[in-house]
């Protein structure tokens, strides 16, 4: 790294921070002013506003989005150099294009490796503090899923329970079937099952079982603690529980849920490779700004930024585009995290084919 690079990396970097630190005060004003009376009703003290909500909220924010401050970041930067001549005279002096991305590209980098243990790994860890002191002053996130719950544990073993109470951790009118090949061997219906937090185990009150196969009888009982592969979780639902879940935690649970035969990972298949791919967008992007903001212009930095304005939000609606058809089954998970970058890759190579040699 010579001294053009590090000036060149500074400016990146003092850029990036300096646009999202205002815009993080901006949006935590605005986010007191709408919870503060929240907040007041449910008497949270300041000490947990500032430390279990906003505190975890600022990586969140910043993680959100990075890739896109990134780009802003380069253009706003790169442009007001060449409006100065400071690129037309880099290249002048012999500095080829590709030796003046390199500065560029170690900051991307940089940024593209915190993303990636932001967004896997530290938020998912502060986003349990954030989300309880949500759950307990702002919104309740965790919901029965209703009347008549049904689901599946495991491919052959299927489970009923007419409601869940989530406080209590009690399921009411409990009952469970195996299969073999179709045909029904285990059955055990209770009146009451109540999930023990601490030794991970379920208490079944005034139950039934019906064996079938190889031989076939009834037993009653009054009570007993069992372990069944059926967890609190899979009788309600938490609002994007995923955001809970580091990288690992969350391809255990999509594995989890296949091989239980579920088919209610689409979301989270989806989220895992957006989070992914989300690194990647930042080099790609970063490439796009220095080629469209490295030409001295007439419009100067405002025709730059338009342009760079333009690209972020046609990037955001190719997300969106990606994901609706990756929820609606026209697409899969894999494709839809990684197609932006894809096309806007295209996009790149086109941007640095023209930018200025």
């Amino acid at each position: 790294m010579t001294k053009l690079d590090w000036y060149i990396f500074k400016k990146y970097i003092g850029t990036f921070f300096f646009a999202i630190s205002l815009l993080i005060v901006v949006v935590i004003v605005f986010d007191v002013a709408e919870n503060v009376g929240d907040f007041i009703t449910n008497h949270a003290t300041l000490k947990e506003v500032v430390f279990d909500f906003y505190l975890p909220f600022i990586p969140y924010f910043i993680n959100l989005f990075i890739f896109l401050f990134t780009f802003i970041s380069v253009i706003f930067f790169t442009s007001k150099m060449a409006g100065h001549t400071e690129i037309i005279a880099i290249l002048s002096s012999g500095v080829s294009f590709w030796r003046l991305l390199k500065p560029y590209m170690v900051a991307a980098l940089l940024l593209a490796v915190t993303s990636f243990y932001l967004g896997n790994f530290l938020i998912p860890r502060t986003d349990k503090i954030r989300r309880e002191f949500k759950n307990k002053y702002i919104t309740v996130l965790a919901r029965s899923a209703g009347v008549n719950i049904h689901a599946q544990i495991s491919p052959d073993t299927y489970v009923y329970v007419a409601n869940y109470d989530v406080k209590r951790h009690t399921g009411y009118k409990f009952t469970m079937e195996k299969f073999d090949n179709h045909s029904l061997t285990y059955k055990i219906m209770a009146d009451r099952i109540k999930y023990d937090t601490v030794n991970g185990n379920w208490n079944i009150a005034n139950y039934v079982e019906h064996f079938i196969e190889p031989e076939e009888y009834l037993v009653r009982g009054k009570s007993k603690d069992t372990t069944i592969m059926l967890r609190p979780t899979d009788l309600y639902n938490v609002f994007e529980d995923f955001e809970e879940m580091n990288l690992i935690e969350l391809k255990d649970y999509i594995n989890y849920q296949k091989m239980k035969g579920a088919d209610n990972v689409l979301t989270y298949e989806i989220e895992m490779h957006k989070r992914l791919a989300s690194p990647a967008a930042i080099i790609i992007l970063t490439v796009i700004g220095m080629a469209v903001s490295c030409r001295k212009t007439r419009g100067g930095m405002g025709l730059s930024l338009g342009i760079g304005i333009t690209i972020t939000f046609a990037y955001i609606i190719f997300i969106e585009f990606s994901r609706v058809f990756a929820m609606s089954g026209g697409m899969s998970p894999a494709l839809a995290g990684w197609l932006p970058n894809i096309i806007f890759s295209i996009f790149g190579i086109y941007f640095v084919i023209k930018a200025p040699k």
